[in-house]
């Protein structure tokens, strides 16, 4: 199985550009205005036009109204939603169109219960919990906390760069891993080094898999 990547918190056409060239599946524009890496309507607009073909778009959604949502939705040609708040199935599904469930790794937590809730998500996102925030900490969990009998492919975030992505691919055995803070700058401003590193580091092992099937 070949492990998909996604590049999320893209703010500036040329990162999204570095990241389309180095084989990237997607990348993520957050529509939440409190984070650092918050994007508007039209740098949105302009990351989108820019992307070549093949390259999907998820809108990072947190506790938005639906009122902007639908907003967002008319104006840009988004592939996929993601929630990373508080909603609910119904919240998540009023939209039509495929979208995947952000879960953080809280304490207590039973992941597989609250992932089977969402039966209508693409995939359940799995990122580290910090008090107040909602994903974007750059910090990693404990994968050995991630049950076996979640019923979703899997979209692994919280903590990952180009040194532990390895790591993480043959330890989760991941649909595919999602990063953030660990191929930037600062917030929002992506390293190209970074990036291709960690692409190319997603690739190697990929190539692995691959020699390992045949």
């Amino acid at each position: 199985m070949r492990v998909r990547t996604k590049i999320c918190g893209i703010t500036r056409v040329e990162d999204a550009l570095v990241a389309a060239q180095a084989g990237v599946d997607a990348i993520g524009l957050v529509f939440y205005a409190k984070s650092p890496r918050a994007v508007s309507i039209a740098q949105a607009q302009q990351i989108i036009a820019a992307l070549p073909p093949f390259v999907s778009t998820v809108g990072l959604f947190v506790n938005a109204s639906r009122a902007e949502i639908d907003t967002i939705l008319s104006v840009l040609p988004l592939d996929v939603l993601q929630f990373h708040g508080d909603e609910m199935p119904d919240e998540c599904e009023r939209f039509s169109r495929p979208y995947y469930r952000a879960l953080r790794m809280q304490p207590g937590v039973k992941i597989a219960e609250r992932a089977a809730q969402y039966v209508s998500a693409q995939g359940i996102l799995l990122d580290a919990w910090v008090p107040g925030l909602h994903g974007g900490t750059g910090e990693r969990f404990d994968w050995a906390m991630i049950p076996s009998d979640v019923a979703k492919p899997l979209i692994l975030a919280g903590g990952l760069n180009a040194d532990n992505v390895t790591q993480a691919i043959e330890q989760v055995q991941p649909w595919a891993v999602d990063v953030s803070g660990g191929v930037e700058v600062s917030p929002g401003i992506k390293d190209a080094d970074k990036v291709r590193k960690f692409l190319y580091a997603v690739q190697m092992k990929n190539a692995q898999l691959c020699d390992g099937a045949d």
